[in-house]
């Protein structure tokens, strides 16, 4: 009888992890940690496929931005949320590969407490200038640059940023000294940009586009090695600087300890996501290309970038301490 009791008991000890592991992902609501302000391009992508997981799940796939210290405010959360698949990160490629290497300290390790999953997006960035500069061209930005070192103001999304290094390559590259300004999101830096606090920024393009075609920007360059589709009159940086090129992407990261079972399903719905027209036209008309490669494939991506980023910074010495 006692014998019959303690199975009884075990069974009941051991439903609740049987249950947990085999229920079906999502049965409740998904929050994606977006680590800069809304109006960005990690904002942008985050809730474009955020939106079709939400068609795919018929849950809730929510949004959540959390700027500061270069996305490392937002790399934290993430990192040690619940191992469960219910905490997304949409992460840009710099606070995975760059940041580590820039900070003296960091509240997070993005080798040993996240998981990558997916590269969702890529693109190049712009150098783009507020309509009244003096500067029609790139060539003659630089010009200014160099005539006035250190009086020109840039602002970037960040320190360690994807779109503050991409400004540093180009700085470095072109041989001219300016004064970095960093804000929380490439969204407010251009903000400002608009209102003539600060003379040029190099957000993703996908973030600046649609204030280029308005009117309220005007494009000197993109950092891809040849000109964008989407504005095929702005030259590429290459054309002024031979063989410049700086690329950024935005992937998906969990936790580690999050289920295998539960990294598949995020993986496959995502890859299908990404291959669905609609969110292809709307990813290409920001300037940017779906990618959705497997977990081994962003694996080896990560380390190789992280190991390339570790060069240039101590190489520039960018390093904040």
């Amino acid at each position: 009888m006692n014998k019959l009791l303690l199975l009884i008991a075990a069974s009941f000890v051991a439903v609740p992890a049987v249950h947990a592991a085999d229920a079906a992902y999502p049965n409740r609501p998904v929050r994606v940690i977006v680590p800069f302000s809304p109006g960005g391009a990690t904002d942008i992508v985050a809730r474009l496929v955020s939106q079709k997981l939400n068609e795919f799940w018929g849950q809730p796939v929510v949004v959540d931005n959390r700027a500061g210290a270069g996305g490392n405010i937002g790399g934290e959360l993430a990192a040690k949320a619940t191992p469960d698949g219910y905490t997304l990160f949409l992460t840009s490629g710099s606070i995975v590969t760059a940041n580590q290497h820039m900070y003296a300290k960091m509240p997070f390790s993005p080798e040993k407490d996240l998981v990558g999953i997916t590269n969702v997006a890529s693109g190049p960035q712009a150098v783009v200038v507020n309509p009244s500069n003096p500067a029609k061209t790139l060539k003659e930005m630089i010009a200014l640059a160099k005539a006035k070192p250190k009086s020109m103001t840039f602002g970037s999304a960040g320190i360690g940023t994807q779109t503050h290094l991409a400004a540093e390559n180009f700085i470095y590259t072109a041989g001219i000294e300016v004064t970095h300004i960093p804000y929380k999101g490439e969204g407010p830096a251009i903000t400002d940009l608009i209102g003539g606090q600060i003379q040029f920024v190099t957000p993703n393009l996908s973030a600046a586009i649609t204030h280029v075609n308005s009117g309220k920007l005007r494009a000197l360059a993109v950092t891809s090695k040849e000109r964008s589709p989407q504005l095929p009159n702005v030259p590429a940086v290459a054309e002024t600087l031979p063989g410049f090129e700086n690329l950024g992407w935005f992937g998906f990261m969990v936790p580690t300890g999050t289920p295998k079972a539960v990294i598949a399903k995020v993986h496959a719905d995502t890859v299908k996501a990404l291959q669905s027209p609609d969110l292809r036209k709307r990813v290409t008309e920001i300037g940017m290309v779906t990618v959705g490669n497997s977990q081994e494939e962003f694996s080896r991506e990560l380390k190789s970038e992280s190991a390339r980023w570790a060069k240039i910074i101590k190489e520039r010495g960018l390093q904040v301490k």
